[in-house]
C-alpha cells in the first residue's frame, strides 16, 4: 500500500513538473515570438518611412529639375530670339538717325515698329506656354478640345474628347497641372505610339473626377510606367507622377481587356473642383 503511494506521489511530482516546465517553454516561446514579432513590424515600419521620403524626395528633385528646365528654355528662348530682335532695334534706332534725311528716318522707324511688334509676339508667345489664355479664361476642357483641334489639323492622327460632367471647372493650380500633365501624355502618344485615334473622356463620382486617355496604338502598363519612371530615359513621366502625386491624385496606366487600345486613367479628388 505505502509503494502504491509512493508511485503515484512520484507520478504526480513528476506530472507537475513536466507541466511546469512546458508552461515555460510555452511562455518563453510566446516572448521570443512576440519579441520578433515586434521587431519585424519596426523593421517594416522603418522601411516604409524610409521609402516615403525617398519617394518625397524623387517627387521634388522632379519638380526642381522640371522648373529648372522651364527656366532654361525661356532664357534661351529670350537670349536666342528677343535678344538679336531688339539688337536690331537698337541699330535702326542709333544716335546717328537724327543726322539722317526724313525718308530714312521714316523708314528706319518703321522697320523698328516692326521688329518691336515681332518681339512683343514672341514674349505673348512665350508667356501663352507658360499658362494657354484658353485654359485661363475658359477652363480645361476648353484647352483640351483647342490642343486636339490642332492635332486634328495635322490630318495624320483623328483626337476627339468629351466631357461629361465638368459644369464646376477644377481650381485653376490644379487645370493647370492636369493640363500638362495631358499634354506630355498626348505628346509622348503621338511621338511613341504610332496609333490612329486619341479620345479622351471626363467623369465624375460623388468622390473623384476621372480623366481617360485612350488610344489604338504601342502603350505602357502600370508595371512598366513605374520601371521606366525611375530611370534617366523617364524624365517626362517622372514629371508625370510628381504634378499627379502633388495633387493628392493618382494615375493608371493598362491594356484594354480586348487588347485593342491601351488607356491612361487619371483619379482627381472632388475637393479640387471650385
Amino acid at each position: 500500500m505505502f509503494f502504491l503511494q509512493a508511485t503515484n506521489s512520484t507520478n504526480v511530482t513528476y506530472v507537475v513538473y513536466f507541466g511546469t516546465f512546458g508552461m515555460l517553454l510555452l511562455a518563453v516561446g510566446l516572448i521570443v515570438f512576440i519579441v520578433i514579432h515586434q521587431r519585424k513590424v519596426i523593421y517594416f515600419q522603418l522601411r516604409m518611412k524610409k521609402m516615403q521620403e525617398e519617394q518625397q524626395q524623387m517627387m521634388l528633385q522632379a519638380s526642381i529639375e522640371s522648373q529648372e528646365e522651364e527656366r532654361q528654355r525661356i532664357a534661351a528662348d529670350l537670349h536666342d530670339d528677343a535678344g538679336p530682335l531688339l539688337a536690331t532695334v537698337r541699330l535702326y534706332l542709333n544716335e546717328n538717325l537724327i543726322h539722317q534725311d526724313q525718308a530714312t528716318q521714316l523708314q528706319s522707324i518703321y522697320n523698328a515698329k516692326q521688329i518691336i511688334d515681332d518681339t512683343i509676339q514672341l514674349i505673348r508667345n512665350m508667356s501663352h506656354s507658360l499658362i494657354p489664355p484658353t485654359l485661363k479664361n475658359f477652363g480645361l476642357e476648353s484647352a483640351v478640345n483647342d490642343m486636339f483641334q490642332k492635332i486634328n489639323g495635322s490630318g495624320s492622327i483623328s483626337a476627339s474628347a468629351r466631357f461629361h460632367d465638368y459644369k464646376r471647372r477644377l481650381k485653376l493650380d490644379y487645370e493647370l497641372s492636369i493640363f500638362r500633365v495631358l499634354q506630355e501624355l498626348v505628346n509622348n502618344t503621338i511621338k511613341h505610339s504610332h496609333c490612329s485615334f486619341i479620345h479622351l473622356t471626363q467623369n465624375k463620382t460623388d468622390q473623384y473626377i476621372y480623366i481617360r486617355i485612350h488610344h489604338d496604338g504601342e502603350g505602357l502598363t502600370q508595371t512598366e510606367y513605374e520601371k521606366l519612371r525611375d530611370t534617366p530615359q523617364g524624365m517626362g513621366l517622372k514629371n508625370i507622377f510628381s504634378r499627379v502625386k502633388i495633387l493628392n491624385s493618382k494615375i493608371l496606366f493598362e491594356k484594354d481587356p480586348s487588347n485593342t487600345y491601351y488607356k491612361v486613367t487619371i483619379e482627381i479628388p472632388i475637393e479640387a473642383m471650385l
